[in-house]
């Protein structure tokens, strides 16, 4: 069984219909290239893919289990969209960084805020279990539970530390750790967001043109820090215009075109051996660009 298998996913808003139909498969380590027009359904797709929004019909698994069947999406807490959206990591176009944080509060948060709310659940339990006691015991018990909350909340902090200084140094930011966003460069601040999308460890790593707000000086940076990810454990859904890094990063290519998956295959079949006209059309609209 496939680590990622997406299948039928159909999404409409109002009458148009944006994904037809969208099935695929990616095993883990893998980089999946997404290419395609603008308005084919590629963003619309990773924003299903992570939650952001629900697909009308489809099934979602990955490492062998169901997170999502669209049959059933009405029985679905918000506490369990969240907890299925941990899976995914997200880097947008814009980079969405907190403007009053520094890079390395931008990059700790989600996993100081998953933390808190561990240690929350830890302490819900530590106080049923007090409350279970005999009257003779609680005393004892609640400061027995004060010294294990404080050990906990000590190890998480550490642990923050050590993911968020390595990440930083991951991506080559060590030395901006106390910089605010508007210090930085556009590259920079997209090699934040990576840093932050990769902090909570998800099963799967996505960019949405992770190059498209970037002059072109600045891009070569970012997809540098993007190939560098690439490893046996690293699983990537990269939508992207560049098509030079596209070909060479990538284990597979999906073209998508009016909301369907016109063209899939390895980056020599696709990039050399087109099969669909579509395709074609696209990858020399594509090179006319680049030479334009």
């Amino acid at each position: 069984m496939a680590f990622l298998e997406v299948q039928n996913f159909r999404k409409r808003f109002g009458d148009n219909e944006v994904l037809k139909g969208i099935s695929f498969s990616l095993e883990k380590g893998e980089v999946l290239a997404i290419i395609g027009s603008s308005g084919g359904g590629k963003t619309t797709l990773l924003r299903c893919l992570n939650f952001l929004e629900t697909p009308d019909e489809g099934t979602l698994s990955v490492g062998g289990r169901l997170l999502f069947d669209a049959a059933e999406k009405r029985t679905y807490t918000d506490a369990q969209i969240r907890e299925k959206r941990l899976h995914f990591g997200l880097v947008f176009q814009q980079f969405n960084l907190f403007p009053q944080y520094t890079v390395y509060k931008n990059v700790a948060l989600a996993q100081t805020l998953l933390a808190k709310r561990e240690l929350r659940e830890k302490k819900a339990d530590l106080r049923a279990v007090c409350k279970a006691a005999p009257k003779e015991d609680r005393k004892r018990l609640k400061a027995e539970q004060k010294g294990i909350v404080a050990d906990l909340r000590d190890g998480m902090q550490r642990r923050i530390a050590d993911r968020t200084e390595g990440l930083l140094a991951r991506v080559g930011l060590a030395e901006k750790r106390d910089a605010y966003p508007f210090e930085l460069s556009g590259g920079q601040q997209q090699r934040v967001a990576i840093a932050r999308a990769l902090a909570l460890e998800p099963d799967i790593l996505c960019f949405d043109e992770p190059t498209s707000a970037l002059d072109p000086e600045l891009t070569g940076e970012v997809l540098k820090v993007i190939k560098g990810l690439k490893s046996s454990e690293s699983t990537m859904i990269v939508v992207t215009h560049e098509m030079g890094f596209a070909r060479s990063v990538a284990d597979r290519v999906l073209f998508i075109a009016d909301g369907v998956i016109e063209e899939e295959g390895t980056p020599e079949e696709v990039f050399d051996s087109p099969k669909s006209e579509k395709t074609r059309a696209f990858l020399q609209k594509s090179l006319e660009d680049v030479f334009a």
